[in-house]
């Protein structure tokens, strides 16, 4: 029988809370979203003066990185290399900043930031998931 790996509400608040401090550290006013492996929101923080817009693309920019199971930049490399049939795939935000988050070689959900530069907010979603993955 296999054994499938949930990412948990509380593994979302260490994840928020890693990428938040990241943020705090580089004075970077975003949003940070998380959703499960079936791209369902499991938590959401707006830091202070985080523009609003940033909400809604923080979250596609996870619910792109889970779908696809990889990161938005691969997204936004292909559209910059001018391979522009990708931005017909339903779901796609070709925008750096979206990240799936693994687990033992299994996707478990994925964190979308957004709100600075998109290697900014890259950065800041990084963050989130190592210190999951250091918590063990």
């Amino acid at each position: 029988m296999n054994s499938k790996i949930a990412l948990t509400l509380d593994d979302a608040k260490k994840i928020a809370t890693a990428a938040e401090a990241e943020a705090r550290h580089n004075n970077w006013p975003v949003v940070i979203a998380i959703v499960d492996d079936g791209a369902h929101l499991l938590h959401l923080l707006r830091l202070d003066d985080a523009q609003f817009g940033s909400i809604e693309v923080a979250l596609q920019k996870a619910r792109a990185a889970i779908a696809f199971r990889r990161p938005t930049k691969v997204w936004e490399e292909h559209v910059a290399e001018g391979r522009m049939r990708y931005l017909a795939l339903p779901g796609i935000l070709p925008i750096e900043g979206g990240l799936p988050i693994m687990v033992d070689g299994q996707f478990i959900g994925a964190i979308g930031v957004s709100g600075v530069r998109s290697n900014q907010d890259a950065q800041i979603a990084q963050a989130g998931i190592d210190a999951l993955l250091k918590s063990g």
